[in-house]
């Protein structure tokens, strides 16, 4: 694999990166409050104001944009770099929304079951067209929320909460077969896994939170964000802390760590890109950075992804 390249800079903790066939980028800036969109030579543009804290983004079968708001943050600076605190005092909650890329953006859930969404992070389609998100929850001065993983339809017909309760949900993920669903946990360092069996229906596959199975556990205090996973079924997890992406085997090796030349503990996100899916972009929220790098392999290709040349 190459070194990481820098290709944006700038922006106000980008998450969410989404390859396009044109060579840009689709990301959110959380601070900012926008979807944003990284052009092939680096200019940065607005799609569309989200507002809140718009955290992990996909393309659905509709070719719209699916957005995890999280209803924002208190922010930090630290030495220079954008830290997200706790939930902030104009917070409304959580929601999925639908985002057109003329900027129009409707709030398609804010519930399930009859209780709020705290912070939605991550979200990936299924080959049924239906997607899974994790919600991460929000902190406050003296207690934090209990996070978990849903099911949706982008329809706006169907909701429901499948995985509970779970320690700071963020990264998801599907197997390239779409038989296993990958969730990593923030605080706990720990990547869970289930199998399976239909559309928002998983088999309790371990002893874990929720019926998970540990794919892997990570030594010390590691953090851990959101995951792409690539064609060869490699877990691909953003290591907050120690500052890179951590590369897992499907049977849970660590087979390696790729780190930014400039240290950063918010490294947050990875996805894959290019004509053949092997540029893998990075981004590195604290300093706002977007990164590209080679990957030894193709990523795995999304479903309802564009279409590439």
């Amino acid at each position: 694999m190459t070194e990481m390249r820098q290709i944006a800079s700038g922006l106000q903790f980008p998450e969410g990166p989404v390859a396009l066939p044109d060579g840009s980028v689709l990301l959110v800036e959380i601070k900012r409050g926008t979807l944003s969109k990284v052009g092939p030579g680096g200019e940065v543009s607005v799609v569309a104001d989200c507002g809140g804290g718009p955290n992990g983004a996909a393309i659905g079968p509709d070719g719209a944009v699916y957005v995890c708001n999280n209803g924002g943050f208190e922010w930090l600076d630290i030495r220079g770099r954008d830290v997200p605190g706790m939930q902030p005092y104009d917070y409304t909650g959580g929601r999925i929304q639908r985002v057109t890329m003329d900027g129009t953006v409707t709030d398609l859930y804010a519930e399930v079951g009859g209780r709020g969404l705290r912070g939605p992070n991550d979200i990936v389609f299924d080959a049924e067209g239906g997607f899974y998100f994790t919600d991460l929850g929000k902190r406050r001065p003296r207690d934090t929320d209990r996070g978990g993983l849903y099911y949706a339809t982008p329809d706006g017909s169907r909701i429901e909460e499948i995985a509970y309760p779970l320690t700071e949900a963020n990264g998801v993920g599907l197997s390239p077969d779409g038989e296993r669903i990958y969730v990593a946990e923030t605080s706990t360092g720990r990547v869970w896994y289930w199998d399976v069996e239909g559309p928002g229906r998983l088999r309790r596959t371990g002893n874990g939170p929720a019926g998970a199975a540990l794919l892997h556990g990570f030594p010390g205090y590691q953090l851990l964000d959101s995951l792409a996973v690539d064609s060869e079924g490699n877990v691909c997890v953003a290591t907050l802390i120690t500052g890179g992406i951590s590369v897992l085997s499907p049977d849970g090796e660590l087979k390696d760590v790729l780190k930014p030349p400039r240290h950063d503990a918010h490294v947050t996100n990875i996805c894959f890109g290019g004509p053949d899916l092997r540029t893998a972009y990075i981004t590195s929220s604290g300093w706002g950075i977007l990164y590209e790098m080679e990957w030894h392999c193709p990523g795995l290709e999304l479903n309802h992804a564009p279409r590439r040349a």
